[in-house]
């Protein structure tokens, strides 16, 4: 059976607005995804963009996708750049990473057109302490596939689809598609049985499932087990994609481990998030690579709107 869950609204960072469909319903069946923020798609008016300052991570990935737009990054190490149009910014927080997420001067200048989705996913207990790294996925390195009527067109960005790679390296087996479905088309996939399964739309309508679902813009899909997935777009709808489905769809092997988090704090015990946070408040979160010097340092990381949707473990299968 398929789950639809509607996205909730919130606002985030410095007061950016983002639609959640998880956390918010059973971890479980996300695992080992922890939260997808879809993000616009906005058409800001000069001064308006926001974004996220300095703030800490450690115990898992980020994995931002500007869809239209842009975005800059900064992190302690000194690394970060221009997030642009179809890319795509991997980071691994690992043992711990200080960065901020802003709006290029030019779209808090003139304005602008700003879409994009954050995903977070969550790190193995033997892996919480690797190492920082990044990964800058430029729109032109996804492997781009079409259906075979040419109906559908899916970018890989991790993982694999019928036997084609997608360029991003995980640590978490994880397939992560952006699928453009024309109206009344439809596009089956070859999905591993053992991956929890999710498709989440970024606008349009259309159906998912042997029994047809429907599902449209700002609705998470949750799959049941299954070697295929049934997606098919509506056969006509407004769309500001010109008609056309535009869907994401996630897969995962479960890690079936417990999570504990506070904030920007993903771990596998409370003890280790009273770990993360008092290495915040002494300086020492960062224990890898040199640090930035003018990386700011703050009491308390901020807590944030996912915090009461997953301050209870996941439920071991």
């Amino acid at each position: 059976p398929v789950k639809v869950i509607t996205a909730r609204r919130f606002l985030e960072g410095e007061g950016f607005a983002v639609r959640r469909p998880f956390p918010g319903m059973d971890l479980a069946l996300a695992d080992p995804f922890l939260l997808l923020d879809h993000m616009g798609a906005v058409e800001y008016a000069p001064g308006e963009a926001k974004g996220a300052p300095w703030h800490p991570h450690r115990g898992f990935e980020t994995v931002t996708y500007m869809i239209d737009g842009a975005f800059e990054h900064t992190d302690s190490h000194g690394g970060g750049g221009l997030i642009t149009d179809g890319a795509t910014q991997w980071m691994t927080a690992g043992s711990g990473v200080m960065h901020s997420e802003l709006p290029p001067q030019e779209l808090i200048t003139k304005g602008g057109l700003f879409h994009g989705v954050q995903l977070w996913v969550n790190l193995p207990k033997a892996l919480k302490w690797t190492p920082p790294r990044y990964q800058d996925i430029g729109a032109r390195d996804v492997a781009l596939l079409s259906s075979g009527d040419g109906g559908a067109l899916v970018r890989v960005i991790a993982g694999d689809l019928a036997g084609h790679p997608g360029p991003g390296s995980t640590f978490t087996p994880i397939t992560y598609l952006h699928a453009t479905v024309a109206p009344g088309a439809e596009l089956d996939l070859l999905w591993p049985s053992h991956f929890n399964s999710l498709v989440y739309v970024l606008s349009g309508r259309g159906a998912v499932g042997p029994d047809a679902r429907p599902l449209e813009e700002g609705q998470l899909a949750v799959l049941g087990p299954g070697e295929a997935i049934t997606l098919r777009a509506s056969a006509s709808h407004p769309s500001a994609a010109g008609g056309a489905w535009e869907i994401l769809v996630l897969g995962g092997t479960p890690l079936r481990e417990p999570v504990a988090r506070y904030g920007p704090f993903v771990m596998s015990t409370r003890a280790e998030i009273v770990e993360a946070i008092e290495d915040f408040q002494r300086g020492t979160l960062i224990r890898d690579l040199p640090v930035r010097r003018d990386v700011p340092v703050a009491g308390l990381p901020h807590r944030t709107t996912a915090d009461t949707d997953l301050d209870r473990p996941l439920s071991p299968a």
